[in-house]
Parts: structure tokens; C-alpha cells; sequence
């Protein structure tokens, strides 16, 4: 990955995200700002491997047998994050987690804040499945194929999180999930480009902003709020970063909303 001429820093440090598209969700937009910032600090870097918990013969749902790779814990040393993940990370299901697109999971610390006045719970790095806990970005300002320093590695953002049933159960909390929907606190993925080793403290350093209109919090507010949108259903399954899971998903709706016209 090259690095970026002065003149195309400067261009970057003055490119602001356009969000010229109506949000349903009430606090979608929170953290956002005219200017907003476009780089930041890996403030916390959270593994864990799978595990299983539960026992067959619990009263409480959420005692039942599960396994999953959703307990992250922090760690204060480097480590090497390769094409599909950081060495020691891991994940339970496979088909739905992990591989290129969702190498790292990142979420903004700031939305911590967020949680706490929502929720009177005091959530602390890696509570949300979290890789990458990030000082200074968040939703809104960051943008769906952006490019990142960390670091030797450089990594790009292929998606919004789509919360799954694991959150709620993590926390014991059936209603996480909509709420993460509701209000578009879901974090982002990112794929590597290239490896190298992370370590908190590390700057997560913007070096190409391609899609500057489609930021995480307008995609996830297609894929959730306006799902009867064709032309931005189109529009997003257009943007060459996003996933291939995402593409396939919008190309889906298209074809049923075709069926039905």
C-alpha cells in the first residue's frame, strides 16, 4: 500500500461526509458534525477464542448451551493481524462470521458513553465482540471503503455490523439487538490488505477515502430503515468495496421487489 502525497492528505483532511439522506433512526447522527474527525486511536485491542457455555437442563434460555467466540478481552501487547483475522482471535460460526470481509470488528469507545445513558451499564472494550475498540471515529465518519494505517497493516472497511442473536445473549439482553438497529451504534468490519502487527495505542490513520458519500451509518440505514428504497438498494449493491454478502443481500431484495411489480 502506498502512502499518500501531501496534497492528497490535505484532500482527504478536507473532505467532509455528506449525509444527504434522510435518517429514521433517532440517534443515528449523535456523534456527527460538519467536520467530522477522520482518524484515530486504536484505544483498546480485544481477542478471544470460542468457547462453550451453558448447561442442558437450565430453566433460563439464556443458560442454555451455546458456543461462541463473542467474549473479547483486551490486551496490552502486539499482536499480528493476518488476512483473516489477529493470531489468537477466533470465531464460533464461521458461515456468518470471520473470513476476508470481517477480518476485524471495529467499534467507536465513544458510543460507550452512548450505551451508559441508555442503559445505566458501564460497558468496557470488547463488550460488543469487538477487535479493534477506536478513540475518535465512529458511524458517521467513517466511510464504507476507506483505507487505514495501523500500524505496518492497512485495512479497508467492507461493511457495517449486522447484529446478531449473540449480543443479546451475551449481555442477557433480548432487546440489544433492536436497539442497535434502532439507534445505528453497530461498529464496522474491516478486511486487511496488508498484515502486519497492531497494538493499542496504534493511530488508525485515514489514507483513501473512495465512497465518500455512502458513510457506515447510511448503509446500515438502507439495509435496516429503508428497505423498500430500490434506487438506494441499487445504489449501495453498486459501491465496489461493500462485502459480497451485503451485494448479494440488496441484489435479493431487488429481485423480489422485481416479482412483485
Amino acid at each position: 500500500m502506498r502512502d499518500i502525497a501531501p496534497a492528497a492528505r490535505m484532500a482527504i483532511q478536507s473532505t467532509v461526509v455528506q449525509q444527504d439522506f434522510p435518517l429514521t433512526t433517532r440517534n443515528c447522527a449523535e456523534k456527527a458534525s460538519s467536520t467530522p474527525r477522520l482518524s484515530g486511536v486504536l484505544d483498546a485491542l480485544c481477542v478471544g477464542q470460542p468457547h462453550s457455555y451453558g448447561t442442558p437442563d437450565a430453566a433460563d434460555a439464556h443458560d442454555k448451551p451455546w458456543t461462541t467466540g463473542f467474549f473479547k478481552r483486551p490486551v496490552d501487547h502486539a499482536i499480528y493481524l493476518g488476512k483473516t483475522n489477529l493470531v489468537g482471535d477466533g470465531q464460533a460460526d464461521l458461515k456468518n462470521h470471520g473470513g476476508p470481509d470481517k477480518a476485524v470488528l471495529a467499534y467507536g469507545v465513544e458510543n460507550y458513553a452512548l450505551w451508559k445513558n441508555d442503559l445505566n451499564i458501564q460497558f468496557t472494550p470488547g463488550a460488543f465482540g469487538e477487535n479493534f475498540t477506536i478513540a475518535g471515529l465512529n458511524e458517521q465518519t467513517v466511510c464504507l471503503g476507506d483505507i487505514y494505517a495501523v500500524g505496518k497493516a492497512r485495512v479497508e472497511v467492507s461493511q457495517p455490523r449486522q447484529p446478531c442473536w449473540k449480543l443479546a445473549r451475551r449481555w442477557r439482553m433480548n432487546e440489544l439487538v433492536g436497539m442497535v438497529i434502532n439507534n445505528g451504534r453497530s461498529g464496522w468490519y474491516l478486511r486487511v490488505l496488508e498484515e502486519g502487527p497492531v497494538q493499542p495505542g496504534m493511530a488508525v490513520e485515514l489514507l483513501e477515502r473512495s465512497e465518500p458519500h455512502w458513510p457506515v451509518a447510511r448503509a446500515h440505514e438502507v439495509m435496516h430503515h429503508r428497505k423498500n428504497d430500490r434506487a438506494l438498494a441499487a445504489a449501495l449493491a453498486a459501491v465496489a468495496p461493500l462485502a459480497d454478502a451485503w451485494k448479494h443481500q440488496l441484489l435479493a431484495r431487488l429481485r423480489r421487489a422485481d416479482l412483485k411489480t
